[in-house]
């Protein structure tokens, strides 16, 4: 009689655990989702991270008014949050592009999910009140359900996505819950009423979400076609980010995370901005560092100067620059430039990597991603600057991409006024991208032994860039700011300016 009583106790531990694990697990689906479709990630993050803990404080309150029934209820809960945590990445997928309300549905079904989640702590511990000493059960009971917490948001970002993507980690985690109510509905059919139809509901349940999982490809595909409006013809999700690339007509584009990183058309505007001022300008060019750039793209121009003898590009992300050596499309746009024999990639983050380098470099390229989020902040920050002076060499020079003085000019200034904290010469310039609309650069050095423009060398079959420096840092009125803040580590005021002028858009 002990060992089934212990066994009943510990099944419903187990079915807390896989809620808490679940649950978690269902939230970080709908924050990635959020930053991915609607931006803002810091905002939306914290939002989702907010409603979903105060739904489960609402699930908690209303507990109390079930007295009946209760380890019935406690199954129907293990199938809700399964059905709904496990369906709500496709329902949001689907209707991103179709409904208008498309926020009101994302922070209905994380309440709705919180909800539920809310409601099986209190549940369980009426059903156990009579069995199980008090202290030992709040005990296990917080126990079991903060170790669930635990594991999802380790297995998360390090395992479900890369492994699985977002779409199929919620449908594999709704399947787990499901499982769960289905051994449920089995084990303790004696102790539950219409058990039989407990069975039935679990296991159409479960059935549900597996052809969703089945065929979730397909609805992804869709889903995605909607979304960019253009022939996708690859995608991959690595643990940093979802990549896509798209094909139209003669035009291929790529984007990260919804963020269109470049498009084939006039990508070489971009890259030439970036790259061939400061290598026209700098006294030597043999050792140069890119960090950021993953795809390859201003390494290419890069190796267009004879002079250089080494490249080492630092990107976070092995997938993103594997990507770009192996796949032939985008291998031809960067010319094989990541498997050319000057060329080091190293996959680490940059901020780490650079406190640890004994290198001095003769040119540095910064063309990391904008500023959307503190961990991208981080990379802008008074800090950063000083970490990255220290592996120049005496006369170096470095040039930043800081994002578009039209659309966001206080994170253009921001950016530009917090790398002239370090570096007594810095000079701001932007060139017009159709894809992106106007684009800024900051090019900086701790001295100059002639002016900015004064060209040292020159690279053949460019497109755009005429050596010209002078047509490139006027700037009217409108792409001026006035009283922005040095971007630091403990203000991050960069990722607050970027949330606000890009979120008008």
């Amino acid at each position: 009689m002990g060992n089934k009583k212990n066994g009943f106790e510990v099944l419903l531990f187990l079915a807390v655990f896989t809620i808490a694990t679940c649950g978690l697990v269902y939230e970080l689906v709908a924050g990635t989702l959020a930053s991915y479709l609607l931006g803002d990630s810091v905002k939306q993050f914290s939002f989702i991270i907010g409603v979903y803990l105060f739904s489960m404080g609402v699930g908690s309150y209303f507990s109390k008014f079930i007295n009946r029934n209760l380890l019935n209820t406690f199954v129907d809960i293990e199938i809700l949050v399964g059905l709904i945590g496990g369906l709500s990445s496709v329902i949001l997928f689907i209707l991103f592009e179709s409904v208008y309300y498309f926020q009101f549905i994302l922070y209905l079904l994380v309440f709705v999910t919180g909800c539920l989640v809310g409601l099986e702590i209190p549940l369980l511990m009426n059903i156990l009140k009579d069995r199980i000493e008090f202290k030992d059960l709040v005990s296990n009971v917080f126990t079991f359900d903060y170790i669930g917490a635990l594991l999802a948001s380790i297995l998360f970002p390090l395992v479900l996505v890369p492994q699985l993507g977002i779409m199929k980690t919620s449908l594999f985690f709704g399947m787990i819950n499901m499982s769960i109510a289905i051994i449920l509905s089995f084990v303790l059919k004696n102790e539950l009423k219409r058990a039989g139809l407990l069975k039935l509901k679990a296991i159409l349940s479960f059935l549900v979400l597996l052809t969703v999982f089945i065929f979730s490809e397909q609805i992804l595909s869709y889903s995605e076609g909607k979304l960019y409006g253009e022939n996708i013809i690859y995608t991959h999700t690595t643990s940093y980010q979802r990549i896509v690339l798209t094909h139209n007509k003669s035009d291929y584009r790529l984007y990260l995370n919804n963020n269109l990183q470049f498009s084939s058309k006039d990508e070489y505007r971009y890259h030439e901005a970036l790259v061939h001022p400061v290598m026209s300008m700098a006294n030597k060019v043999n050792n140069v560092l890119v960090l950021g750039g993953g795809d390859g793209l201003a390494v290419r121009e890069i190796l267009k100067y004879k002079d250089v003898n080494h490249v080492t590009l630092v990107d976070l992300d092995e997938g993103m620059t594997k990507l770009f050596k192996t796949n032939s499309v985008l291998a031809g746009f960067n010319k094989h430039s990541l498997t050319n024999p000057k060329v080091t990639v190293i996959n680490s983050d940059a901020y780490i990597w650079l406190k640890e380098c004994t290198q001095k470099f003769d040119v540095v390229i910064v063309d990391f991603p904008d500023p959307s989020n503190y961990s991208l902040g981080k990379l802008y920050s008074l800090n950063f600057y000083k970490t990255l002076n220290k592996s120049l060499t005496q006369d170096a020079m470095l040039v930043i991409q800081t994002t578009s003085p039209y659309f966001a000019p206080k994170s253009f200034w921001c950016i530009n006024k917090t790398v002239a904290q370090i570096f007594p010469v810095t000079d701001a310039y932007h060139v017009y991208v159709p894809s992106f609309g106007e684009w800024g650069y900051t090019i900086a050095a701790n001295s100059l032994s002639e002016p900015l423009g004064n060209v040292k060398r020159k690279a053949d079959s460019l497109r755009f860039y005429d050596y010209d420096y002078s047509r490139l840092n006027d700037f009217s009125k409108d792409m001026l700011a006035k009283d922005v803040e040095i971007n630091r580590l403990d203000n991050q005021i960069l990722v607050r300016y970027f949330d606000e002028e890009w979120g008008r858009l």
